[in-house]
């Protein structure tokens, strides 16, 4: 499968008839960075972004450059906008209202699409509130049932049937209906949102070997193999469970996407093949959201060295599926 190409810059986007809110993250971390690296972009007309002016004028002072004024924002306040590098719990509730702003602007039609930096979830945890990633949050917001988190890189593409578990609590996590819901649900916006007209989706199994017929643990057998027998049955294009370390090999067959059953599964894999231009797409919600495939980087951040790829590939990637 081949990784996603660089991208050297942002063209406009014509058929685009409403904006993409773009959320500038964790303001200690390189989101207010990438966010200012638009501000010369063709398509930076296009994007309203969900931050804190202040905390993107620090930035540019901390950058050497002048900031941007032209730049649109539905503005929030952070308590804490010159922290570079250091993240304050002061913020988080402020970074949530930016996310419910952008959420809702979406919902309302006010924004095409909503694309998110990333956020210190340690930090907003430090704070009192209860936070285990963006994927939840957003699903909660909206009002969605099951979200399911998705990383593309080029063709090559990974949904997760757990997300942001300890190892040790995933065998327990998973559930027949569990690994029902996420199948469904990426097949139907593989069709729906990706224009795939009969996706071919491989599930991985959760024990090496996919159990080796039981010997290496029953889960296999027991949850994964029936539910994907009975979505074949319902005309779903899918198999499995495969082991995952030939699953995401050419010997598997073509695919569209793989299900894998944990974040350490599949990731590794997709980051290899994609990382700095490899998207997460948050699926089974009314709206689209899509981020960025790093964390906060606090380190780089106000360095210059911020790494824009995987940002513009998500953004490209939002106007794209806002065609749809």
């Amino acid at each position: 499968m081949d990784p996603a190409p660089a991208r050297p810059g942002l063209r406009r986007y014509p058929h685009l008839t409403r904006p993409i809110a773009i959320t500038a993250g964790e303001p200690a971390g390189i989101g207010p960075d990438l966010c200012l690296a638009l501000a010369n972009e063709p398509a930076c007309e296009q994007f309203v972004f969900i931050a804190d002016p202040d905390v993107l004028r620090a930035r540019a002072d901390k950058l050497g450059i002048t900031f941007p004024e032209h730049l649109k924002f539905r503005p929030i306040e952070c308590p804490e906008p010159d922290v570079c590098g250091t993240p304050s719990t002061a913020n988080a509730s402020a970074l949530l209202d930016g996310l419910r702003i952008g959420v809702n602007g979406c919902l309302n039609d006010e924004f095409a699409a909503l694309v998110t930096a990333p956020m210190q979830k340690s930090i907003i945890a430090d704070a009192g509130i209860a936070f285990t990633g963006h994927t939840e949050f957003l699903a909660q917001a909206c009002g969605a049932g099951k979200p399911v988190m998705m990383l593309a890189a080029g063709d090559l593409r990974v949904a997760l049937a757990s997300t942001h578990l300890p190892l040790r609590d995933v065998a327990d996590y998973l559930t027949a209906d569990g690994i029902r819901d996420v199948i469904q649900i990426l097949q139907h916006d593989l069709q729906t949102r990706f224009g795939i007209e009969s996706p071919e989706i491989v599930v991985c199994g959760l024990n090496p070997h996919a159990g080796e017929g039981g010997h290496l643990g029953h889960e296999d057998e027991a949850i994964i193999a029936p539910v994907v027998r009975e979505l074949a049955a319902a005309g779903i294009n899918v198999r499995g469970p495969l082991p995952a370390d030939t699953a995401f090999t050419p010997a598997a067959g073509y695919k569209d996407a793989v299900v894998a059953m944990y974040h350490d599964q599949g990731l590794p894999v997709l980051k290899y093949a994609g990382f700095g231009n490899a998207v997460n797409v948050t699926l089974g919600l009314p709206i689209i959201r899509t981020s960025v495939d790093h964390g906060t980087a606090l380190d780089l951040a106000g360095s210059g060295k911020a790494d824009t790829g995987s940002l513009f590939a998500a953004i490209e990637l939002a106007a794209t599926l806002a065609t749809r």
